[in-house]
């Protein structure tokens, strides 16, 4: 699968909670899912999307298989991290592997579990993580672009260009941004991502909030939310104390009733799951028949060859052709058949670039 988002936090922010209930869930709810966890930390979890239940409904298919995304629970951070506090340099090693970042922050007052500063301040929290960040990043890029300069001298072309893209978050990082702030031209940022910064990454603020602010939030929530908007970062609120109650309950009828009873139309990590999703740049395209309806993930901007290796190498190196049929015309439809007699199937080429919700059946030879 390929797609992580590490959940970051101070220590009793409620990190390791949200964890817990968001794999609890995942097999509470889709037991005939494939969900597994991969390490004691780490977990892939259905991604919900309600198209995938229609659509094995008009294939009439045996089986449905959602796709997922991969949450890693990483070791709380303190001050100093960047310097080897704490579990620093593992905490560090472990978001510059993932993909994209879900901060959780403390949104709740509550006497019986201490906070490492004394009281409770989101914004505070967020600033300690992305400073210790930021000063990893610095010490990184020093050190690499030293080394890139000397080659730049040497008539390294490649080199060169990887400087410039430092030194472009070098100044970001010395005025006090993070490197994602950084203006990148679109063509770099393939380049640019490859430096794998910590603070290069997209960040989903996750602010906890107690069960009795779930449904409206609080002052605490409303601060993330302005800090969010100001950076063009994603945030969702939830309460980790009623997702682990959630996560105790089996029966749907009893999900619901204590979902009604707490002002929430849904999960709060069906949200969280879906704007993670999202964070990454990920669409989801379909495959659909009598035996099984799946959902695959792809990148935003995936070709068709691209996309049918998502199912398998030999489909993307025997590509001939793609199927495709919008997910809306295919309901409209009634399914493949309407779809096809209706002149909604299209058949795409290499170069056509697969859309969120296309029902695509690849043609291939090895």
């Amino acid at each position: 699968m390929g797609f992580n988002c590490g959940i970051v936090g101070l220590p009793n922010v409620g990190k390791s909670t949200l964890f817990n209930a968001l794999t609890a869930n995942a097999t509470a709810e889709a037991a005939n899912y494939p969900f597994c966890t991969i390490e004691p930390n780490v977990g892939r979890v259905p991604v919900p999307d309600p198209r995938l239940a229609r659509i094995a409904e008009l294939s009439k298919s045996k089986a449905v298989v959602p796709t997922q995304i991969e949450f890693t629970d990483i070791a709380g951070l303190v001050r100093g991290a960047s310097q080897g506090e704490g579990l620093g340099n593992q905490f560090l090693g472990h978001i510059r592997a993932v993909e994209a970042v879900a901060h959780v922050l403390r949104c709740f007052e509550d006497d019986n579990v201490t906070h490492v500063e004394g009281d409770v301040d989101p914004l505070r929290d967020a600033e300690t993580v992305e400073t210790e960040l930021m000063l990893a990043d610095l010490e990184s890029l020093e050190r690499r672009a030293d080394q890139a300069e000397k080659r730049t001298k040497s008539g390294d072309k490649e080199a060169a260009r990887s400087l410039a893209l430092m030194r472009l978050a070098q100044e970001a990082l010395h005025e006090g941004r993070p490197a994602r702030t950084a203006k990148v031209d679109p063509a770099d940022r393939r380049e640019f991502r490859a430096l794998q910064l910590l603070t290069a990454k997209p960040v989903l603020y996750v602010a906890n909030v107690s069960e009795e602010d779930a449904a409206a939030g609080n002052r605490h929530t409303e601060a993330v939310a302005a800090r969010a908007a100001a950076e063009g970062a994603e945030y969702v609120v939830i309460s980790a104390a009623i997702e682990a109650e959630l996560s105790l309950l089996s029966d749907p009828a009893e999900r619901t009733e204590y979902l009604t009873s707490m002002g929430l139309e849904e999960p709060g990590l069906h949200r969280f799951i879906r704007t993670g999703y999202g964070l990454l740049d990920l669409i989801t395209y379909f495959t659909s028949g009598p035996k099984e309806s799946r959902a695959w993930t792809v990148a935003r901007g995936t070709k068709a060859p691209g996309a049918a290796g998502a199912i398998h190498t030999d489909f993307e190196r025997g590509f001939i052709a793609a199927e495709t049929i919008a997910y809306d015309d295919f309901v409209a439809c009634g399914g493949e058949q309407g779809a096809k007699a209706a002149g909604k199937m299209h058949l795409e080429g290499r170069d056509y670039t697969v859309q969120d919700g296309d029902v695509i059946l690849f043609r291939f030879n090895v």
